[in-house]
């Protein structure tokens, strides 16, 4: 039985896994929302890439509306997808639709010519963390509330099933 707890990959054949806490070390803990979001999405996906089994992480391309640190490098740790150039934001992938809270919230996946597109669900990212990330010249007090919300929102992914956080779009 795999370990749902962590994202399996494979390289060269080997097996590797991390956690949330491997790729918030990595990271260095300034934005675990993102880490978060990223923990899930690779979650939802890699099984759906490779059929149930660990996916090649070198072969593992991502593209995202998104653009917080925190998940680009949950993604680099897992896949080297940055650093081998196969990571990239993509403002066209963005839902405006969607709203100013959730259109960036989107991110494809490939893998040997299989692709996932994922979509973050209502309700999961709040339109205060929105507003006050994007505030400019925030006051100390702006500043303490948008880490509190941070690790809240990082907290309510994490406790969320990957199916019940991002739906394929």
């Amino acid at each position: 039985m795999t370990d749902t707890t962590k994202l399996h990959v494979r390289e060269n054949g080997q097996d590797l896994a991390y956690s949330f806490e491997d790729l918030m070390h990595f990271h260095g803990f300034g934005f675990p929302g993102g880490v978060a979001h990223a923990f899930k999405v690779m979650q939802r996906a890699l099984p759906l890439l490779a059929d149930g089994a660990p996916p090649e992480r070198r072969e593992i391309e991502i593209r995202t509306a998104f653009r917080g640190p925190g998940a680009r490098d949950a993604f680099e740790m897992v896949t080297r997808s940055l650093s081998e150039q196969r990571y990239s934001v993509d403002a066209a992938l963005e839902r405006p639709e969607r709203g100013e809270t959730l259109m960036r919230y989107v991110f494809v996946l490939s893998y040997r010519g299989k692709t996932v597109r994922l979509q973050i669900r209502d309700g999961l990212v709040r339109d205060e963390f929105i507003a006050l990330g994007r505030k400019e010249n925030r006051s100390d007090a702006e500043n303490t509330r948008l880490g509190y919300l941070k690790q809240e929102m990082a907290e309510r992914l994490l406790a969320t099933p990957a199916m019940e956080a991002y739906d394929l779009a």
